[in-house]
């Protein structure tokens, strides 16, 4: 008989062209900030005053082109009085109660009403024009880092009476960070479990290392939290928490793990008072490294803040709500991928449950972080991916495209960020927060 020839190998397709998923989360700023004018998005309506309780008046959305802001508090309470039952008009005085007026007539909790253009962050903008912008990507929580973060990584915010039991963890939007004295107290269950018995590889990457009280370069525990998860030590995962540089020569070397989550170190972060021009450079040569790689072809990176950071936002949060927890006010958010559709403006209803939505559905086959599902049930009120109000990620994509070419941007490009960035975009402010207590 005539040998035949063998078959064809089909490769991947579909969203399993995605190999490997990179979460990079940058800290405290609205959608509005950054985002309020940009074309074809829902940014700041015309006729905006938000009151001001200290000097009377209110205080309209104005472009603010300064490098280094203050922001407003932007806990629990300060986002029920942000939002105020859905008028969206408390930012002016939450950050007047931070004493940051001093009795000036002008003062630095205006700021909160200030937006930057697109000539302040241009690789930002130049990223949501070549790539994907989401408009409703809501903080998973109504409150401040720390739940952020948990979100991040479990869908879920909580406190736990018994580090060794998922099932004494009350879910709260104000939960109690780790310490030395209680290292791993979040007891509920994490994705790095489910990637874990899956065989999905994983890193959990810290600019510039672990914080600490002799150094005060890396990523301090109110964003570095899944070393506190009881499960990444019960799974012997503790090695997968790794510095940046793991990443970027895992990159360099074209080895990335399935999924990433990158966090900053305050200079890196954008949180106010760090200088925007710093975390945009930082952001920007962590994608160039990807995009150098060649793990770029199948590749998928979301960006995103952590929080609005007391920023003014226009959009109602509460029509949107999840359960008693979520969600917050809009964030900026990114996808960008060689799949990535080009220009495109996302508006479904998204929170930070959307990338571990994806994950699950891209490495696991739909599993989900289900009580009654994955092995390990604890008291989570709901599964959030499988939530009807939230869109899929998915629809970001165009899989049948051709995978498009790296977009290489200068890290620190012409920019009218007031004062103006030095060569490289390295430098940094003293950073005020000392504890980060108010992050």
């Amino acid at each position: 008989m005539p040998n035949r020839p063998a078959p064809r190998r089909r490769g991947p397709s579909g969203i399993h062209k995605i190999r490997h998923v990179i979460v990079i989360m940058q800290e405290n700023r609205s959608f509005d900030s950054y985002f309020g004018t940009y074309p074809g998005a829902d940014g700041i309506p015309a006729g905006v005053c938000v009151p001001d309780p200290l000097h009377g008046g209110c205080v309209r959305p104005y472009p603010d082109h300064h490098n280094s802001e203050l922001g407003g508090p932007h806990e629990d309470p300060n986002f029920a009085a942000d939002v105020d039952g859905g008028r969206m008009n408390g930012f002016v005085g939450q950050a007047e109660t931070k004493g940051r007026c001093a009795g000036r007539r002008t003062c630095w909790a205006a700021e909160v009403m200030g937006y930057h253009a697109g000539s302040d962050i241009p690789n930002y903008w130049a990223y949501a024009k070549n790539f994907v912008l989401n408009d409703r990507m809501y903080e998973s929580a109504h409150s401040w880092s720390l739940p952020s973060h948990m979100y991040m990584v479990s869908a879920w915010a909580a406190d736990c009476s018994d580090p060794r039991n998922p099932m004494s963890c009350v879910g709260t939007d104000m939960p109690r960070n780790r310490s030395a004295a209680r290292p791993r107290p979040f007891a509920w269950t994490d994705l790095t479990w489910l990637l874990h018995r899956y065989h999905v590889s994983w890193g959990y990457y810290l600019d510039h290392g672990v914080q600490s009280p002799a150094d005060q370069a890396g990523v301090p525990t109110i964003w570095n939290v899944l070393p506190g998860f009881t499960d990444v030590t019960e799974d012997g995962q503790q090695n997968d928490v790794q510095p940046l540089t793991s990443f970027m020569a895992a990159a360099m070397a074209g080895t990335l793990p399935k999924v990433s989550w990158i966090v900053p170190d305050p200079k890196d972060s954008e949180h106010p008072p760090a200088l925007i021009s710093t975390g945009q450079a930082y952001v920007t040569r962590i994608i160039n490294a990807v995009m150098r790689s060649r793990d770029w072809s199948s590749s998928a990176i979301f960006l995103s803040w952590d929080d609005w950071g007391g920023f003014y936002d226009h959009v109602n949060p509460l029509s949107s709500q999840l359960d008693g927890l979520g969600y917050g006010i809009r964030v900026p958010a990114m996808v960008i991928s060689p799949y990535a559709k080009k220009g495109y403006v996302d508006s479904q209803t998204l929170s930070f449950d959307a990338y571990l939505k994806f994950i699950e559905n891209d490495f696991m086959g739909g599993a989900r972080l289900d009580p009654a599902t994955d092995g390990r049930p604890d008291r989570r009120p709901d599964v959030r991916e499988s939530a009807p109000l939230l869109g899929n990620l998915a629809s970001d994509f165009d899989f049948h495209q051709a995978p498009r070419p790296p977009f290489i941007l200068n890290p620190c490009p012409p920019t009218t960020l007031r004062p103006r960035p030095k060569p490289g975009c390295r430098n940094s402010v003293p950073l005020h927060f000392g504890t980060w207590g108010d992050s």
